[in-house]
């Protein structure tokens, strides 16, 4: 793709008339290349209504018919010029130019930290393909959701783990994430109030303006040392705001195939008390997900109540092109006004 430099010859490269490059240019007035076609149809025009009225010389130079010659054409030479001349200052009148615009996004971002449960019971297939699986496409369709924001990632079982710190690299968090799976925490069980103690250990220092937890699990508090209302307690008094989601449904859940091929199922209940409690001291909300659209949608609702807000600028380098086409129209015109006073020109017309 051209561009004009500081060569001053720049302008004589036939390139400037490729399609490729007049289809890259952003025009000004493009109603003026409306025009284009009807030029050549007005030069036709013109040759066919002055054809019976053309001034003629009688001459009897030769006796019988004369023989075309191809050497006749041209007196159409200047004709072509003028019209190519016409051609060339529409072009520039539609003012061709180029822009490049840029965009500037910057935020005062808010710090999250997601808090996932890895346990068994996260094998469960009444999310498709499991528990565990939806919750990890979930997450990552929030983090890219979010702008300026630094995002940390907390997993637990039966203890827990900070898989990821604050940051806002978020192909490093999205490696973290698809990272995830069964067993990668030995300690079978729900620590959640470990969890939240790493979490809150993780954003206590954080200057930012907001800071969230967003804790996923699927059942209640059954390892770990640290009580979950204590370490909510402990999320408030460092300004940290919790969120909870419980996650799964109740009654009969396929689990598991025997080896005749025989689906398992077991019989699950949620507690939703504690994850409850831990919200309202945590001055967040508790939200129940029974299937991966209903979580998807409590992703969503997260998002609104903790909107990053983003200052948008705009940066426009607008360069125009028009006057490579002008000075073309001027050498072309030139050009034609030589051709009138040479032998291609018809002085019984002009």
């Amino acid at each position: 793709m051209l561009e004009l430099n500081s060569d001053l010859w720049e302008w004589l490269n036939p390139e400037w008339f490729s399609i490729s490059t007049l289809l890259s240019f952003d025009w000004v007035y493009p109603v003026a290349l409306y025009a284009l076609p009807a030029i050549p149809l007005l030069f036709l025009l013109k040759s066919i209504l002055r054809r019976n009225t053309r001034i003629k010389l009688d001459m009897a130079l030769f006796e019988g018919r004369v023989s075309w010659q191809w050497s006749s054409l041209l007196r159409f030479v200047p004709r072509i010029i003028f019209m190519l001349f016409t051609i060339l200052v529409i072009l520039a009148l539609a003012r061709p130019q180029r822009v490049n615009e840029q965009v500037e996004l910057t935020s005062e971002g808010i710090d999250i930290v997601l808090v996932l449960d890895v346990s068994g019971s996260m094998e469960l297939q009444d999310f498709k393909p499991n528990r565990l699986e939806a919750a990890k496409e979930v997450a990552l369709n929030f983090i890219d959701g979010r702008v300026q924001d630094r995002i940390g990632m907390v997993v637990f079982a039966g203890d827990a783990y900070s898989l990821a710190p604050l940051t806002t690299d978020y192909d490093l968090l999205r490696e973290s994430i698809n990272s995830i799976g069964f067993k990668m925490i030995p300690n079978d069980g729900t620590a959640i109030g470990s969890a939240l103690a790493v979490a809150i250990n993780r954003m206590r220092d954080s200057d930012a303006k907001s800071k969230v937890i967003i804790l996923i699990s699927d059942g209640e508090n059954t390892a770990g040392s640290l009580d979950p209302e204590l370490a909510a307690q402990l999320a408030y008094g460092y300004g940290i705001k919790l969120y909870t989601i419980g996650i799964g449904k109740d009654g009969q859940i396929p689990y598991d195939v025997d080896g005749s091929g025989q689906i398992l199922y077991v019989e699950t209940l949620m507690d939703e008390t504690n994850l409850r409690e831990i919200a309202q001291i945590g001055q967040g909300q508790f939200f129940r997900a029974d299937s991966k659209d209903a979580l998807q949608q409590v992703f969503q609702n997260i998002n609104r109540l903790e909107k990053t807000e983003v200052t948008e600028k705009r940066f426009r380098d607008t360069r125009d092109y028009y006057q490579v086409y002008l000075k073309w129209a001027l050498l072309l015109l030139l050009i034609w006004m030589l051709l009138k006073n040479t032998f291609l020109a018809n002085v019984l017309e002009d």
